[in-house]
């Protein structure tokens, strides 16, 4: 008589844990969520050319009050290089810089996919780490690419009546390095605050706010006033830009120094960045 003897079944393999997702990973996904959206492909290009024929139109009406007035070119060179970073295209540059820096955390919360997200890489802090790099990268790319194009379109303008300046021409690198800059810092501010509020109306506002709004309550009036006004961002981007020095005497009260300027240039993006770290490992999704 034959035993049937039972083959006992194998037993359950353990669950193969994921090797965890490398940085350059998520700066690949990071990249496709951004490229993917026509919206921000279309945005871009918009800011750009608004922001160069910003340029364009300031340079060709000094262009004109040059040739009405007879001035010599040569003696206001200084103000002239500023129509390089006209104030309405780059100040409209950073309200979309931060908001599409905010939209590009606020989109996942508002969508539901960074319950995904959050299940595929549990450090939250990469990806938000990985969103800042991508950020960075793209505006800096773009920003470049406007303050050169806004650059070369006014200096062409300025030079029918010998009025425009070289790249070597002191402080035109200071002002085309700075406004390529303020882009990638305006748009990590915008992704601290998104990550800060998670909603989308409330952190453009915020963002609108933040970088425009908050430095004109701080008037020139009185010292402290004027120190703290010097902390905002916008306020940096025009002295650097600023190509002519402070008349001495011409006011109790200090102008912004180059040092000070580049500084809140650096923190601003960095307290944005740890601040979204912080609030990301800290809450629920």
């Amino acid at each position: 008589m034959t035993t049937l003897t039972s083959v006992p079944q194998a037993a359950s393999a353990a669950p193969v844990a994921e090797p965890p997702a490398r940085f350059r990973d998520l700066l690949a996904s990071e990249w496709i969520k951004m490229r993917s959206l026509r919206s921000t492909r279309w945005t871009l290009v918009f800011i750009a050319l608004f922001v160069v024929g910003s340029s364009a139109v300031a340079s060709l009406a000094d262009l004109d009050n040059l040739a009405k007035s007879g001035s010599d070119a040569p003696r206001v060179r200084e103000f002239l290089c500023f129509d390089a970073c006209p104030a309405a295209g780059y100040m409209t540059l950073m309200l979309v810089a931060g908001s599409i820096g905010a939209v590009t955390v606020v989109s996942e919360y508002s969508s539901g996919l960074i319950r995904t997200t959050s299940v595929a890489v549990p450090a939250r802090h990469s990806v938000v780490l990985a969103k800042a790099v991508v950020v960075a990268a793209v505006w800096t790319v773009v920003g470049a690419i406007i303050s050169t194009g806004a650059f070369l379109v006014s200096q062409a303008i300025l030079s029918e009546r010998h009025a425009g300046v070289s790249i070597t021409h002191p402080g035109v690198a200071r002002a085309m390095v700075a406004s390529t800059l303020v882009a990638p810092v305006c748009a990590l501010v915008g992704l601290g605050l998104g990550a800060l509020i998670r909603h989308t109306a409330a952190s453009m506002v915020a963002t609108l706010f933040t970088l425009l709004m908050l430095p004109t309550l701080f008037s020139q009036s009185r010292q402290w006033s004027a120190d703290i006004n010097h902390m905002m961002v916008v306020s940096a981007w025009k002295r650097l830009v600023q190509s002519w020095e402070e008349i001495p005497g011409s006011s109790l009260i200090r102008d912004a120094t180059v040092s000070g300027s580049w500084a809140v240039y650096a923190l601003w993006p960095l307290i944005a960045v740890a601040l979204a770290v912080v609030v990301v490992r800290h809450r629920d999704v």
